[in-house]
């Protein structure tokens, strides 16, 4: 979770320093299409792995190896559609969440690169929760960390050596972006208890609905954030055109706002989603126990991590804008 939210930041820090705030406006229309995807994928793989992780404490292993099975055609499907969607509706999706006159090429000019990724981000994502509860959180990690590694590397090359603005950081998060995938992929010549089978990628209602049923919580949780930024991008443009500021200063400094807070978000995520294998293995195992104490731990953790995040926000939000490298265009405008 928290490497997807460095891909937004890392962009963020290349763009506004190589094009300027209309290229970041523009990453912030196109960014919530990415957590529709990301929601798509959460909704599949988060409900997979639940429900490989209950199968597996209850020892029925055929019914934990269908459903990962299962989820693998799901996510196949669900990111060929919503590829195809986006590309088909495009103008329309860039409009919802809040395109200006300004940002409208740039923000074209990602989006389309974007959308190409779309897909082997959705697989990762997906079947990266399916390695966890595999017992391979390392490699989990792993397989997202090199993506984002390979970003943060390829961003300033394209941006500022081959001079390519928004679409060389479109780029390079693409090539992250299949990479993980790739990576993702070479861990299933070779799991530990997950067993592939051709017979089994066939869906079956009773496992899909499990699956939806099990991972419709993360998807909630994905679907409020798009909801939120295509509200508020689209009242920043109405009145922002209003101000001496215009729409597209208020409309980048507010993308990058929100894109600093889903690092603390997806560290909150990431140990809530950490904590599902043991809490699933467990209540399928009749160990009621110690998932109510996974639950007390995650609570408590999460909760410091909260008022941490607080406090810095709050009382040292300068260090943060220095961290951004954003540049005084921002600041002197916002003032």
């Amino acid at each position: 979770m928290l490497v997807g939210a460095l891909y937004n930041i890392v962009d963020q820090i290349f763009i506004g320093n190589g094009v300027g705030y209309l290229g970041n406006a523009a990453t912030n229309i196109v960014y919530p299409f990415t957590v529709v995807a990301l929601s798509l994928a959460l909704l599949i793989g988060d409900g997979a792995s639940a429900l490989f992780s209950l199968n597996l404490g209850k020892k029925d292993y055929e019914k934990a190896n269908i459903g990962v099975d299962n989820s693998i055609t799901l996510l196949l499907i669900v990111s060929i559609l919503i590829t195809l969607f986006g590309f088909i509706f495009s103008e329309s999706i860039l409009n919802i969440f809040g395109v200006t006159s300004g940002s409208y090429q740039y923000a074209k000019d990602y989006y389309q690169i974007i959308l190409i990724g779309i897909p082997f981000s959705i697989i990762t994502t997906g079947l990266n929760g399916i390695i966890r509860a595999d017992g391979s959180p390392k490699f989990a990690m792993f397989a997202t960390l090199i993506g984002a590694l390979l970003n943060i590397v390829l961003d300033p090359i394209a941006i500022f050596i081959f001079n390519l603005g928004v679409k060389g950081a479109a780029i390079a998060t693409i090539i992250g972006q299949i990479i993980s995938c790739i990576i993702t992929l070479l861990y299933f010549i070779k799991p530990k208890k997950v067993k592939l089978s051709k017979e089994n990628l066939k869906l079956k209602q009773s496992i899909c609905k499990n699956i939806i049923m099990l991972g419709i919580s993360s998807f909630i949780t994905q679907i409020s954030i798009v909801i939120v930024i295509a509200v508020a991008n689209n009242i920043i443009v109405k009145y922002g055109a209003l101000s001496k500021y215009g729409a597209d200063i208020p409309l980048s400094v507010v993308g990058i706002v929100m894109k600093v807070f889903a690092i603390v978000i997806s560290i909150v995520i990431g140990i809530t989603i950490g904590s599902q294998p043991i809490i699933g293995y467990n209540f399928g195992a009749g160990n009621k126990e110690r998932v109510k104490k996974t639950f007390k731990l995650i609570i408590t953790i999460n909760t410091i991590i909260g008022i941490i995040a607080f406090i810095i926000f709050q009382f040292f939000p300068q260090y943060i804008i220095n961290i951004l490298e954003v540049k005084a265009l921002y600041i002197t405008n916002m003032r």
